[in-house]
């Protein structure tokens, strides 16, 4: 049991880890949007390594855009619509590759799910936005 604790607890952090790259990466490319990264690192984080949720919580960079989030500020709309086209796009090259008609109903569900959702969060709107 303590192996497999080891293992979740190593996969989290990669997970985390390479989602703030990626999320870091998001603030200078237009088409990728950095909130939904870190806020899936933050995720990992928390039930991975307290040391590292408490340095992404109060990082300079990555700081703002969660706490945007978890004070009910949302998202920006940009970080919204790049983030549900792209959904989309890797649901339709999925759905391509896998000519299973149980993992389209799955895809489906996916592609109509989860942009119901992120559509659901509040928008970041004004000054909050141009501090991220």
């Amino acid at each position: 049991m303590n192996a497999r604790k080891s293992l979740r607890r190593g996969f989290l952090i990669a997970a985390g880890t390479l989602s703030v790259g990626v999320g870091v990466v998001g603030i200078f490319l237009p088409l990728l949007p950095a909130t939904p990264f870190f806020l899936v690192a933050a995720a990992c984080y928390v039930r991975s390594s307290n040391r590292l949720y408490r340095w992404l919580l109060t990082n300079r960079v990555t700081g703002s855009y969660i706490a945007n989030y978890r004070a009910g500020n949302g998202i920006p709309a940009r970080a919204k619509a790049v983030s549900i086209c792209v959904l989309w796009i890797t649901l339709a090259i999925s759905a391509l590759m896998v000519q299973i008609w149980w993992v389209w109903l799955i895809l489906g569900a996916v592609a109509v799910g989860v942009p119901l959702f992120i559509l659901s969060l509040p928008t970041l709107e004004g000054e909050a936005v141009r501090r991220l």
